[in-house]
């Protein structure tokens, strides 16, 4: 689906949304090509914690936690440099 048919099924809502197709555009915009529903949540702060609970156990899909209330998505893509704490404990044993 594309996110203008998203906000029409599921107005003034929070949702957790999956990227089934995406890509990077110049100044690391994000456009979401293709979405899909995964889960509707009752509050911002439920979306975040289910959101959470997602990317960890399904670290390599591409979810977002958003409200249909924006019009659009402007998400931008950040580069992280360095590595991750818990790389660094399984590196040190």
């Amino acid at each position: 689906m594309l996110w203008s048919e998203i906000r029409k099924v599921h107005p003034n809502q929070w949702l957790i949304i999956e990227a089934l197709e995406a890509h990077t555009e110049p100044g690391n915009l994000r456009q979401l090509d293709r979405l899909a529903v995964v889960e509707r949540c009752s509050d911002g702060s439920m979306a975040m914690q289910r959101y959470r609970h997602l990317h960890r156990q399904y670290p390599h899909r591409e979810f977002y936690f958003v409200h249909t209330s924006r019009a659009e998505l402007a998400i931008i893509e950040q580069q992280w440099l360095g590595i991750r704490r818990s790389n660094a404990i399984m590196a040190a044993r």
